[in-house]
């Protein structure tokens, strides 16, 4: 039997997004941020992004506006803190570790298309997982690009465009993110 769409974004391999079930996620997915952006009280935050997400450790914070492609496919661990106008375009899974902070404007993007404009055109895309470990700091307007993996405790400078694995306890920055000596 053939794999839907969906099936085939879930799994990491080349799909369509204009296919009937993702559009009616995406609207859900729309429906879902008009209500968690506008929401005030701390406690419905809490409930919306327990709804929707596919993980949320205690104490987890996000502040509006929030982006997200699906929601479903984010983890987010205890004590996690987003700053305002985060994006996290999620086809495939993102996970983000214990005590992580992402500051205002990061984009972490797990949606990749393909190099060559023939198939680009075709309208076939694909997410490879994005991994983001523990007591990580991410500092605003960084750019975490599909299939990164961040180790624990390292350090995203702000600004920087994060294209391939951080090590553990390492800071990185600038575009394309370096090691910082």
């Amino acid at each position: 039997m053939e794999r839907t769409e969906k099936q085939k974004m879930l799994a990491g391999e080349p799909y369509r997004a204009s296919c009937p079930e993702i559009v009616a996620d995406q609207r859900a997915a729309a429906e879902w941020m008009a209500a968690y952006n506008r929401t005030i009280d701390l406690a419905d935050r809490d409930a919306l992004l327990r709804e929707r997400f596919a993980a949320v450790g205690k104490g987890a914070t996000i502040r509006p506006p929030f982006h997200c492609d699906y929601g479903y496919n984010i983890s987010l661990g205890r004590g996690v803190f987003l700053n305002f106008n985060c994006v996290i375009l999620d086809v495939v899974e993102v996970t983000i570790g214990d005590g992580t902070q992402i500051g205002s404007g990061v984009q972490i993007l797990t949606a990749d298309h393909p190099r060559d404009p023939v198939e680009r055109a075709s309208g076939l895309e694909w997410g490879v997982p994005i991994r983001i470990g523990r007591n990580v700091w991410i500092g605003a307007g960084a750019l975490i690009m599909p299939g990164v993996t961040i180790g624990d405790d390292a350090i995203v400078g702000a600004g920087s465009v994060v294209t391939r694995d951080v090590p553990v306890g390492a800071t990185v920055v600038g575009s394309p993110a370096k090691a910082r000596r």
